[in-house]
């Protein structure tokens, strides 16, 4: 099983990289949980500071971190690249 999903991975590599691969055919991976403590905490940031940079509201940041509400999944998306490109994050939204 392993070993077909590596090799789909390479393939699906190989592909986008000789421009094979229309983007309407790479599927979206959308985390089903995103622990939100511990993106804010990571880029040392108090919960007001990250509501504020990143446009949640203040409360459904506390929601989130005290497990109230789970983010949606525009919202885990939006979080997870967050996860990895905050400062691309920053950036567009400081455009708008």
């Amino acid at each position: 099983m392993a070993r077909s999903k590596i090799l789909g991975g390479l393939s699906e590599a190989l592909a986008h990289a000789k421009g094979d691969l229309d983007a309407r055919e790479v599927p979206v991976r959308i985390p089903e949980m995103i622990d939100v403590r511990a993106v804010r905490t990571r880029l040392d940031l108090s919960q007001a500071e990250f509501a504020l940079r990143f446009g949640f509201s203040l409360d459904t940041v506390r929601n989130w971190e005290q497990a109230k509400r789970v983010p949606n999944a525009q919202a885990r998306a939006l979080l997870k690249i967050i996860e990895n490109e905050p400062e691309a994050v920053m950036r567009v939204l400081a455009m708008a």
